[in-house]
């Protein structure tokens, strides 16, 4: 295997392949990169078992030579060796060579480094395959947009294996994600193009250890298999385990009637909110909402720091007198997931669930379970 190749290009690809290695493994060959030249050009494939990550590295990207001088071949290097070798030759091109099957040189002219490479035959097999799947076709912005709106609500720690994932639900036009630790619920959707039907249970980690390689508003193809996710983005396909534990029925968790309504400045609140909770326990950040015709506070206690009070002078307030203590975080983040200048709460009574919304998008559902306080 021989090749001479731009070093940018080179580089992308290897970090986005790299993503899907891990540091430590118990299976070591998974530290690796697999890098394949052949007349598609330069694949470079990474894998932790749970994800795995192939980049295409072309020959031509419009008028532009990326690799030259190339002989066929295949190569097993150490992810992070190899990252870290090409990143710091300061060369523009790269050659690239194979030397007696276990020895990889690269080169940029002036600086060189010779890497161990281990046998190809003992890399596994990474299933690629799309074929009996369901497939969308999305715009990459819109599905990171709905990653981003649900995955900081999935549980971190948790015995249901589901509620560590994100549930994705294709059904009447629409692709629902929903995510759920069991304390709040966080729901959003965007409109499909194909009429499919599915429901599958990804990761919140992987997800967003991927969707950030979605760089621009290209477009995006899902598939989905009872034990996969595979997306395939220009030059890349990434392909992800699903759990397939049944998702919790969350039709329930979701109020339809409310009896109190508060709408207000979503930067004001937020801003209250964060001044608030300098006093309360950084384990459990609560502070309490109170609310009438002519007032709404926020106030939070410690017994070892204190108390704080913040009155908030824009609003809108429906219902009777009203009070309840919630987790400060989960409502910054309920308000940053929904968006926009105002910002509605809808709430049944003090020790029910909450919702939070946009008054002006209706395809995101913010739930949060209020806190039993002394506050």
């Amino acid at each position: 295997m021989r090749l001479t190749i731009n070093k940018d290009y080179f580089i992308k690809a290897l970090l986005a392949s790299s993503k899907a290695t891990a540091s430590k493994s118990p299976q070591p060959i998974l530290l690796n990169l697999k890098l394949v030249l052949s007349e598609k050009g330069l694949e470079i494939i990474g894998s932790n078992g749970e994800i795995s990550i192939k980049s295409l590295v072309p020959y031509m990207i419009g008028e532009e030579t990326i690799i030259k001088d190339a002989r066929n071949g295949s190569c097993l290097l150490n992810a992070h060796i190899l990252c870290e070798a090409v990143r710091k030759l300061e060369g523009n091109e790269l050659s690239f060579e194979v030397i007696d099957d276990s020895i990889v040189k690269i080169d940029d002219g002036r600086s060189s480094f010779k890497l161990n490479s281990i046998k190809v035959e003992e890399y596994p097999d990474i299933d690629l395959n799309t074929e009996e799947s369901t497939c969308l076709n999305l715009s990459s912005k819109a599905f990171g947009e709905l990653v981003d709106k649900t995955a900081f609500a999935v549980a971190t720690k948790n015995q249901h294996m589901a509620l560590i994932c994100i549930h994705f639900e294709a059904k009447e036009g629409k692709l629902i994600a929903t995510s759920t630790d069991s304390a709040r619920l966080s729901r959003a959707e965007m409109l499909i193009n194909e009429d499919v039907n599915f429901a599958t249970n990804i990761p919140g980690k992987t997800l967003l250890d991927i969707v950030h390689l979605f760089e621009t508003e290209s477009s995006l193809r899902m598939s989905v298999t009872p034990r996969k996710v595979i997306f395939e983005y220009q030059n890349l396909v990434i392909s992800c385990s699903v759990v397939a534990s049944d998702y919790p029925n969350i039709a329930s968790v979701i109020p339809q009637n409310f009896n109190y309504y508060l709408e207000i400045n979503a930067r004001e609140l937020v801003n209250a909110i964060d001044r608030a909770r300098v006093v309360s326990s950084d384990a459990e950040p609560v502070v309490k909402l109170s609310m009438k015709d002519e007032s709404v506070e926020i106030t939070a206690r410690s017994d070892n720091s204190g108390s704080s009070l913040e009155k908030i002078e824009t609003f809108k307030f429906n219902g009777d007198r009203l009070e309840i203590s919630f987790n400060s975080q989960f409502v910054i983040d309920a308000i940053r997931a929904v968006g926009g200048e105002d910002v509605t709460f809808a709430f049944v009574a003090e020790t029910k669930p909450f919702a939070v919304k946009n008054p002006k998008d209706e395809s995101i559902v913010e739930i949060i379970t209020p806190m039993r306080t002394a506050i």
